[in-house]
């Protein structure tokens, strides 16, 4: 483990071939697997739901999918049983009972079977059905929160070719799923369709535009945005107001982000809560108290009740600025006035105190804490690891370890959480150091810690210190198993290193541990995730075709990078 700690060596020299020579090794290794077919499970379906065939145009009803075995195979089984007999008997012209569909495509949503939950509403409307407007928008919602934003806008189109009117409320779901990826030309592009189809964009369209404008662009061009729109009779209401605070203040403008905070009741709007805690926040982390206690009197004499948020912020600029003391009255106070508390109050105190190297206090905090049960979360576990940054490891490890006996965790799956929670927020090399400390206490790693190790150097960057933990894991009788080296394959394919991961695929056929359907989805996404989508496209065909990819994958994969149609 202390050679572990130590790893700072380069990585082993591993050659970047081209792309397609490494997708051949990759498809030469892709087993000839005979899995369950389709067909069979649509025999099934028809049998177990004894279809009578019925006159053309007659409504039908599906075989319950819904009642028996509650196990998730089970589950799904029936699902996609009931899927297939629908598409059977639209086949042949019949149309679906409308309620029965229309759950189906929710159950299909939940199930993550976002294609299958598509040809649903295609098939209703092909029947003639009229799918109701709250199972329509809620698909469309579905599509953009999974990233599906392009599939999500070609069933809009191919709904509206149905004639099958299209209303503000889907659109702003679109509006806000490209504001999430960043997409404001597209957002623009969509708004001018919007609008040339006679419909009217609300507030709500507003908000997610300007939001887009000033993440992507800055917020002068969002100012700019919002004055074209009042210009052109748009209504904006104060969420889209408190995007633009947010954005002054997120780009140091203060005073600027207080005078537009003034000209709010000019404007027809009285600031809210959240308008406060914009500013509040800003003048607090810049350390202008004067100008935070000025807010927080005002707030009081309009009648501005602080809610939870006010009281964090407070909290968390207050310990930022050492002044944890007063941090410590505000959460006293917080708790005296009947808010909420939890651990994400007492983290900001917890972590000014680990910086500072002042353990008897973290630990009487914990205490505290723990007394009035309030549960350490994440962020109090990396709290805690900032004690390694003042060279107090042990006293970190001691720490963890009374946490894990006052909450009666099993020691073994509380230390590896630890360690896994470390990695994920970029503090790497604490949990390093806390491993060390474990293992002298009797712990060992297992392949779900050495994993959390290889993914949290990757994210920091250390791909060359991740593949130097393989050589060094061998060199003391540890083989590496195969979610470790999906762990390392996965960082390089983030890293857009796509090439170097297929001769760590290579290294891994080599070695004697075979890929599975993880290790494949994998690669296929490092490739798309490069935009060389044609490259993918062929690879996805030839596992799916070698049957190694589930359906379902394929077809997630397919949607979620726009893939060409490979399952029929």
């Amino acid at each position: 483990m202390a050679t572990l700690l130590n790893t700072v060596s380069p990585a082993a020299n591993l050659s970047a071939k081209t792309k397609r020579n490494g997708f051949g090794f990759l498809h030469s290794q892709v087993p000839n697997f005979h899995t369950f077919s389709l067909n069979k499970g649509f025999s099934r379906a028809l049998a177990l739901a004894q279809i009578a065939i019925s006159p053309k145009d007659a409504v039908f009803s599906l075989s319950n999918w819904r009642v028996g075995k509650n196990d998730q195979k089970s589950r799904e089984l029936r699902i996609n049983d009931a899927f297939l007999q629908l598409e059977y008997m639209v086949g042949k012209g019949h149309k679906p009972e409308v309620t029965q569909a229309t759950q189906l495509l929710y159950d299909l949503c939940k199930s993550n079977k976002a294609r299958k939950a598509v040809k649903v509403m295609e098939m209703m409307v092909g029947s003639g059905l009229i799918p109701d407007a709250a199972s329509y928008t809620y698909l469309i919602n579905y599509l953009c929160k999974r990233g599906n934003v392009g599939y999500a806008m070609q069933l809009v189109e191919k709904m509206e070719g149905y004639g099958f009117p299209t209303n503000t409320v889907t659109y702003n779901t679109l509006v806000k799923g490209l504001c999430t990826h960043g997409k404001l030309n597209q957002i623009l592009q969509l708004l001018d369709r919007l609008t040339k189809k006679g419909l009217v964009p609300n507030a709500f369209t507003y908000s997610f535009l300007l939001e887009a404008a000033y993440k992507e662009r800055g917020v002068d061009e969002a100012m700019q945005l919002l004055d074209e729109i009042i210009a052109k009779g748009g209504e904006p209401n104060l969420v889209s107001y408190n995007v633009l605070l947010t954005g002054l203040c997120k780009e140091g403008r203060t005073e600027e982000a207080i005078k537009l905070f003034r000209d709010l009741p000019a404007k027809g709007f009285n600031p809210s809560v959240v308008s406060y805690n914009i500013l509040l926040r800003s003048l607090c982390y810049e350390g202008q108290w004067d100008e935070a206690n000025e807010l927080l009197a005002e707030m009081d004499r309009e009648d501005r009740s602080p809610s939870v948020v006010t009281y964090n912020i407070l909290i968390t600029s207050l310990s930022l600025h050492g002044r944890t003391e007063q941090a410590f009255k505000v959460l006293d106070e917080m708790t005296r006035s009947g808010f909420k508390v939890s651990a994400t109050s007492y983290n900001p105190i917890i972590a000014r105190l680990c910086k500072e190297g002042k353990v008897d206090l973290v630990v009487q905090c914990l205490d505290q804490m723990i007394y009035r049960r309030h549960s350490p979360n994440e962020g109090t576990y990396n709290a805690i690891a900032m004690l390694c940054e003042q060279g107090k490891v042990q006293e970190a490890f001691f720490i963890f370890q009374s946490l894990g006996n006052k909450q009666n965790y099993p020691t073994h799956d509380f230390y590896k959480n630890v360690i896994s929670i470390l990695c994920r927020k970029g503090n790497t090399y604490p949990a390093f150091q806390i491993l060390y400390e474990m293992t002298k206490y009797g712990f060992t790693p297992d392949s779900y810690t050495y994993s959390s190790l290889i993914r949290g150097m990757c994210r920091e960057g250390m791909l060359d210190e991740a593949l130097e933990i393989f050589k060094i894991l061998e060199e003391n009788d540890y083989r590496p198993d195969i979610d470790n080296y999906n762990a390392l394959i996965l960082g390089f394919c983030k890293s857009e290193r796509t090439d170097l991961s297929i001769e760590i695929f290579q290294m891994m056929i080599n070695k004697g541990c075979t890929p599975n359907e993880t290790t494949y989805t994998i690669i296929v996404e490092g490739i798309a995730f490069e935009e060389e989508m044609d490259i993918a496209a062929d690879l996805l065909k030839e596992l799916y075709v070698k049957e190694v990819l589930s359906q379902s994958t394929v077809e997630r994969l397919s949607m979620q990078y726009d893939l060409k149609e490979l399952t029929g």
